[in-house]
C-alpha cells in the first residue's frame, strides 16, 4: 500500500519549490525559477516513477507474467 509519508514527501517538495519560485522572481530572476520548478516537477516524477515499478512488479508477480 501506499504510504502517507510519500504524500508529505510530494508536498514538501511543492512547498520548498514554490518559496524558491517567488524568492526569485522577486529578485528579478525569472530564468532561474523556472528551472527550479523543472527540477521540482522532476524529483517528484523520480519518486512516482519508483512508485509504478513497484506496482508493475506487483501486477507481474500476481498473475505469474
Amino acid at each position: 500500500m501506499m504510504d502517507i509519508s510519500l504524500i508529505f514527501k510530494i508536498a514538501g517538495v511543492g512547498i520548498i519549490v514554490i518559496l524558491i519560485n517567488k524568492v526569485l522572481e522577486a529578485s528579478g530572476k525569472g530564468d532561474y525559477a523556472v528551472l527550479t520548478n523543472l527540477t521540482g516537477i522532476l524529483i517528484v516524477l523520480m519518486m512516482v516513477i519508483d512508485l509504478v515499478s513497484k506496482l508493475f512488479n506487483a501486477v507481474r508477480t500476481m498473475f505469474q507474467l
